[in-house]
């Protein structure tokens, strides 16, 4: 009997400590504090919300603007506003280096930015769209020059000076002259005289004349050993 009525009273839970009572009571704080910001933030964001739907309205129904830009703002912020313009039907885009300075701009559909303008904003400078216009007429001039130049084709370069006048001080006007008319171009061998391509001889009768001369030299020296 002791025994079973020892188990039936170690298998209760035992009353709270005090320690476990103020830990639990921390507890509870923390959750409703957590849910009151929890519901603060979630009211902030519908009053964004209703505040950027608002300025998105006057911007659609005023004629004399075509893009309006924001204060920078936080990442949440950023994201109902274009949600806010994407569900009006605009154009929006984010610019800014840093997360502190990015800022929101919002444009009406038939004035969407072009790449240029939106590469300047991206840089941080304002859009000039006289500049940019006449950027891009230089731009269309200078590609169609080059155009033209590329159907014209290479031109002829005449050199200032000619080549015999450059040498003339090491072989003379004269031989450079007589060089420039003997010299003929030969696809097979290059610079060539004019009389060695006029020596319609084969390699054996010119061998042979060179034998005949040497042999004829030979006898000439004999017949003068002799007479002496």
């Amino acid at each position: 009997m002791a025994d079973l009525l020892g188990s039936i009273l170690s298998s209760m839970e035992r009353p709270p400590q005090v320690g476990d009572q103020e830990s639990r009571r921390k507890a509870r704080e923390q959750a409703a504090r957590l849910k009151k910001m929890q519901e603060h933030e979630k009211r902030q964001k519908v009053e964004f919300r209703k505040r950027m739907e608002k300025e998105v309205s006057e911007f659609i129904q005023d004629s004399a603007q075509t893009k309006k830009k924001f204060q920078p703002m936080g990442k949440i912020e950023r994201s109902i506003l274009h949600d806010v313009v994407e569900v009006a039907g605009l154009t929006s885009f984010s610019f800014g280096e840093d997360e502190e300075s990015r800022y929101v701009m919002i444009f009406k559909k038939e004035f969407a930015p072009c790449d240029e303008e939106l590469e300047a904003y991206r840089k941080g400078e304002e859009w000039d769209p006289v500049k940019a216009e006449e950027r891009k007429r230089l731009k269309e001039q200078a590609q169609k020059e080059a155009e033209a130049d590329a159907l014209r084709g290479p031109s002829c370069v005449n050199p200032n000076t000619d080549y015999k006048d450059k040498y003339s001080h090491l072989i003379g006007k004269m031989a450079a002259k007589d060089a420039a008319h003997t010299l003929q171009a030969n696809k097979a061998y290059g610079c060539v005289p004019v009389a060695n391509k006029r020596d319609t001889r084969s390699i054996e009768e010119a061998m042979n004349e060179i034998r005949a001369k040497k042999r004829l030299k030979h006898d000439d020296g004999e017949s003068a050993s002799g007479t002496s």
